[in-house]
């Protein structure tokens, strides 16, 4: 017993191992393997190197944003004329990456808390039966009183006394000027992993340079001030139809940088997508076409609570950054590398099938290929380092 297990540690700590080799000579079998690495060998170089530069590491980016509107609107209603400046058409006014461009507007001036009727089509009535005191309507502007008004065939409510009245969108827009207002974007982004920060104020873009750029894909496309105008157009937009209803706009800046090279190749791309509001949409958008929102301005007259109501149709500017920085890491590089090695071995897995289950011969090149001994009887000095030579020409 003693014996067994000494030779048996033996073996383990001063024997090596080695597969058995059979060289086949077969030329089917042999333009296969051949091909299927030379596969495996574009799909390593072109997809992962190449395509997917599997030999670099990848981050995104931290990144803040904050935005400034510029450009004087004028209205004319009913000969009341009004200057509108980046404080009145601009929600909210803070600067954020998302915010909202007024366009067209409906105002109900002096509102006052009291009983009114409602506004034909919300509640229509012929008799006080039909209005239910105290019931709301989804869509109505405040509660029944249990009154039918006469002169209007609608019932009375509580309210903000006159109601709004929104069935006529003014068209054209009433700030159609906003086409010339100009958006100054700016934007930081940092990648961590690789202490890098960037602005899309990149080399180049100074004070004097801003001063009189404009955005142009073409002319300027690193240039941060955009004409509305402009977006609405590289958007797919019509102007006209966005600004009488409303909608919504996505600007991607998008920073794709490779850091093999010199940092100052890392530059913003900006694109511009329509994302609500399109007049010719036939899904179920359509049942509410637009964008608006509602506001109100509170204010005391003769001691009675007052306010003017104004329902904004406005184009909403989404301001989204994508990132994606890649740099060379030895470490994803081996690991590519070492995958790649192991799809090699689906040559080998492929020719031993064919080898072995399909050709004529194929029990033939099973005797070549396993070697079944009695282990009683093994001489180990005969097996050692030999090797066998399959040849069979077709």
């Amino acid at each position: 017993m003693k014996e067994q297990i000494t030779n048996a540690l033996s073996d383990f700590f001063f024997e090596y191992e080695t597969p058995r080799q059979v060289l086949v000579r077969n030329r089917r079998v042999g333009v296969v393997c051949r091909l299927i690495q030379l596969g495996v060998l574009g799909y390593i170089i072109g997809w992962v190197f190449i395509y997917e530069k599997g030999y670099q590491s990848t981050e995104t980016a931290i990144s803040s944003v904050f935005t400034k509107m510029k450009g004087i609107g004028y209205t004319n209603v009913s000969g009341e004329e009004r200057v509108w400046d980046e404080a009145d058409y601009v929600f909210p006014s803070q600067g954020d990456s998302s915010f909202v461009v007024m366009t067209n507007y409906i105002i109900t001036d002096g509102q006052k808390m009291g009983r009114c009727p409602e506004l034909h089509g919300k509640k229509n009535c012929s008799s006080n039966a039909d209005c239910e005191g105290g019931s709301f309507k989804r869509t109505g502007h405040g509660q029944m009183t249990g009154v039918c008004v006469n002169t209007t065939n609608t019932c009375e409510v509580l309210a903000w006394c006159p109601v709004e009245d929104d069935h006529k969108i003014p068209d054209p827009a009433l700030l159609m000027s906003a086409e010339n207002y100009t958006l100054f974007i700016k934007n930081s982004v940092t990648f961590p992993l690789f202490e890098v920060s960037r602005s899309n104020l990149v080399e180049g873009i100074d004070g004097a340079y801003i001063s009189k750029c404009l955005y142009d894909p073409e002319k300027a496309p690193l240039c941060p001030i955009f004409r509305l105008g402009d977006i609405v157009k590289l958007s797919g937009f019509s102007f006209e139809t966005i600004a009488r209803v409303g909608g919504a706009i996505g600007i991607v800046i998008d920073w794709t940088c490779n850091f093999d090279v010199d940092v100052t190749h890392c530059k913003p791309y900006y694109t511009f997508h329509g994302l609500y509001g399109k007049s010719d949409e036939k899904d179920r958008a359509k049942a509410s076409v637009g964008y608006n929102f509602r506001f109100a301005k509170y204010y005391l007259e003769d001691k009675i609570a007052k306010r003017t109501l104004i329902k904004v149709f406005g184009i909403r500017l989404d301001i989204i950054v994508q990132s994606l920085a890649r740099k060379f890491d030895i470490i994803p590089t081996l690991t590519a590398i070492g995958s790649g090695v192991g799809i090699f071995g689906v040559a080998t897995v492929v020719c031993d099938l064919v080898l072995l289950y399909l050709l004529p011969k194929r029990e033939f090149y099973k005797n070549m290929k396993f070697k079944y001994t009695d282990t009683q009887t093994q001489d180990r000095d005969s097996e050692a380092g030999s090797t066998e030579t399959a040849t069979y020409t077709k």
